[in-house]
């Protein structure tokens, strides 16, 4: 079960999960949906990590998405370290889906002749939350990481989220609103 150097030089973060039939299987989804996508490795390192972004936006895709990862994983571990079994956290599962919850967003998006990400036709009627689950399904990715990619998103609100689950969407939306309240109101600042 060996991983594409694309995907390793994409998610270095694949080497935290120790189980390895699972590290390759969300390898693969990102490999899946790569194939499927009008997007490459490259793209994903310099267009704007959401599509409400203006021209100032500088963070890429990528580095918003391995924050959310760097981030779940710290909290995990945290919530470990404070509440023991109280609280279990399984980080395998945890930073699989970190590392998946917006692979969906490859199918998702589409890109002008200038290079520009814009939500496609597909996107408008499958939001990444569920075109994930589906590539990930087809790879043969278990439902407790499924449940982070349905539930990361405003999606996961109409549903009882795991711990895992609960820390991604944290992180992820830490990471996020943010910068879409600079964007809605630049003169307030951030």
């Amino acid at each position: 079960m060996e991983i594409k150097q694309q995907i390793l030089d994409l998610w270095p973060e694949l080497l935290w999960i120790e189980d390895e039939n699972l590290r390759y299987k969300t390898a693969k989804t990102w490999e899946l949906a790569l194939e499927r996508s009008v997007l490459t490795p490259d793209d994903l390192n310099t267009i704007p990590f959401t599509l409400l972004a203006g021209p100032d936006l500088k963070v890429s895709f990528m580095s918003h998405k391995r924050a959310v990862v760097h981030i779940a994983r710290e909290s995990g571990l945290k919530v470990k370290e404070f509440f023991k079994d109280e609280l279990p956290v399984n980080m395998d599962v945890l930073i699989a889906g970190a590392i998946l919850a917006d692979v969906g967003k490859l199918l998702e998006y589409e890109l002008d002749d200038k290079g520009k990400s814009f939500q496609g036709m597909y996107g408008k009627y499958l939001r990444h939350p569920f075109s994930g689950v589906s590539l990930a399904e087809e790879c043969g990715v278990p439902p407790e990481v499924c449940h982070i990619i349905a539930t990361h998103a405003g999606e996961g609100d109409m549903v009882k989220r795991t711990t895992e689950a609960y820390i991604v969407h944290h992180a992820d939306f830490m990471t996020f609103l943010p910068f879409k309240s600079r964007l809605e109101h630049p003169k307030r600042g951030g």
